[in-house]
């Protein structure tokens, strides 16, 4: 089903909570190891729980597609966000893909290029869907439909919308929580280039604590609710730039 509308709260019977939705970035693979599937999992039971609607990438492959029918089933509302060129398809990515090969008279392998493979970044939406013309316009409405942003373990999309998130939280743009999911370890590197920034004069100790960050999904959404705003109002500029942020108020 499409709309243009705002989701609704949700219908499902957790308890009251201070976000009515919010949005997941995660990625549209799975992953390699089991933890990163059932932390998207538990995510979903513990948005379900607490009666918060998700608004998400929209595919339903990856972690993208376990989160999504985890709230969806749950009995809350779920609104993918997607660019038309991404709607549910295959896309061949160009580039060589080495792969091992048994022979077929011996037990030996080698290794061949392959130019081309496919690999699906979609998959059927879950929920309600709203199409946008573009990556851009897919944060801005994202941002529009969620109280607050969580990023599951995701490649460079998900770092770019989670960093994006954050970049705009400094500039005072918006005031939502910023959460971070961090499984097994698997941003422990992005978290400590943060530091890095701080620790060389690139960025401010105070901006740093702008990332919420846990183990645990249920630890992660305690700690979001309990945060207090960087900002004590969000930056209005005039002209064409306050447009453009209204998405974020």
């Amino acid at each position: 089903m499409e709309t243009g509308q705002g989701n609704e709260v949700g219908s499902g019977s957790g308890s009251k909570a201070r976000f009515r939705s919010i949005c997941v970035f995660c990625g549209s693979r799975s992953g390699n190891r089991p933890s990163f599937s059932e932390a998207a999992l538990d995510l979903g039971k513990q948005l379900v729980e607490r009666n918060i609607n998700l608004v998400y990438g929209g595919g339903s492959v990856g972690l993208m597609g376990l989160i999504s029918k985890t709230v969806y089933d749950g009995g809350c509302h779920v609104l993918g966000i997607i660019p038309t060129d991404l709607l549910p398809n295959e896309v061949k990515i160009h580039m060589p893909l080495r792969y091992m090969n048994p022979l077929p008279s011996s037990r030996s392998r080698q290794i061949t290029d392959q130019p081309r493979f496919l690999v699906q970044i979609s998959g059927e939406t879950i929920g309600d869907v709203i199409k946008v013309a573009d990556m851009h316009d897919r944060k801005s409405e994202m941002a529009k439909h969620a109280d607050a942003f969580i990023a599951l373990p995701g490649g460079y999309g998900t770092m770019e919308e989670l960093l994006e998130m954050i970049a705009y939280s400094q500039l005072g743009i918006h005031h939502k929580p910023v959460g971070l999911l961090n499984v097994d370890g698997y941003y422990d590197s992005l978290l400590h280039l943060f530091d890095t920034g701080v620790h060389q004069g690139f960025i401010e100790d105070s901006a740093r604590h702008i990332v919420v960050s846990a183990e645990t999904a249920a630890e992660l959404l305690r700690k979001m609710e309990e945060s207090v705003p960087l900002h004590d109002r969000v930056v209005l500029a005039s002209g064409p730039a306050n447009r453009s942020h209204h998405h974020f108020l």
